[in-house]
């Protein structure tokens, strides 16, 4: 199975910045990888982006979508679109989006299945919080998160699942290995579309000084990368260290 590096740039970057990351990535990745990369800036730098990928193996991704194809919908952008500007993967259901936007599961549900619908491949995200993990209800919110996030044609081979516990996400705190090996081995007895080939990435303060041991861990198939992915060193140590 081909790990995946999925770097989240978050509601960061400029023009120039994103160029010089961009070509560098591209510069380091060659044409061919023994690992899947993708990078997801915010939409409004994703043509520049895609224009410096050209020939090379990365791959571009998106932060969100709409559930819809169309319509009166300000400010968001469709699976479709998404698809036509040249994205291969969106992420949806992020624990920001879950708690600034008030995204239920049900609402990333049908993301994800727009997701699916336009050719596109979903990287579905759980976690639960701090709180939720000092009452013990860890397992319960990720049974609850993973089936009703998603959607009816889910399958190994067309969606990838990120745990990120909440309290991790850019706060320098890393969960356990064995807190780690544990969420995977749930996620993956939840789904049932052949979860041996399922693809599940960690995500939560991951860089290049601790990738090593979280890659080698069981069931992890790669990283969700939040700060780290800006940086080019730290982001390419991080691929560098897939088994």
């Amino acid at each position: 199975m081909r790990y995946l590096i999925a770097g989240n740039w978050k509601m960061n970057g400029s023009l120039a910045s994103a160029k010089a990351l961009t070509e560098g990535l591209a510069a380091k990745a060659g044409t061919a990888s023994k690992v899947d990369i993708a990078l997801c800036p915010p939409s409004p730098l994703i043509p520049l982006v895609n224009a410096a990928i050209a020939g090379s193996a990365l791959a571009l991704g998106a932060q969100d979508c709409h559930a819809n194809e169309k319509g009166a919908h300000t400010g968001d952008v469709s699976a479709l679109l998404l698809k036509d500007i040249g994205c291969r993967y969106v992420i949806v259901g992020h624990s920001e989006r879950r708690a600034d936007h008030g995204e239920t599961d049900a609402v990333v549900k049908a993301k994800a299945a727009a997701a699916l619908k336009a050719g596109l491949m979903p990287i579905v995200c759980v976690g639960e919080t701090e709180a939720q993990r000092e009452r013990g209800e860890t397992a319960a919110v990720i049974a609850r998160q993973v089936t009703g996030s998603l959607p009816e044609g889910a399958t190994s081979a067309n969606t990838v699942v990120a745990y990120e516990p909440v309290w991790a996400i850019g706060t320098g705190k890393t969960a356990t290995t064995d807190d780690i090996a544990e969420v995977h081995a749930q996620i993956r007895g939840l789904f049932k579309a052949g979860p041996d080939a399922l693809r599940i990435l960690y995500g939560g303060s991951v860089k290049g000084s601790n990738a090593q041991s979280i890659l080698a861990t069981a069931g992890v198939n790669g990283a969700l990368v939040g700060g780290a992915s800006l940086d080019l060193e730290d982001f390419w140590r991080i691929i560098a260290a897939c088994p």
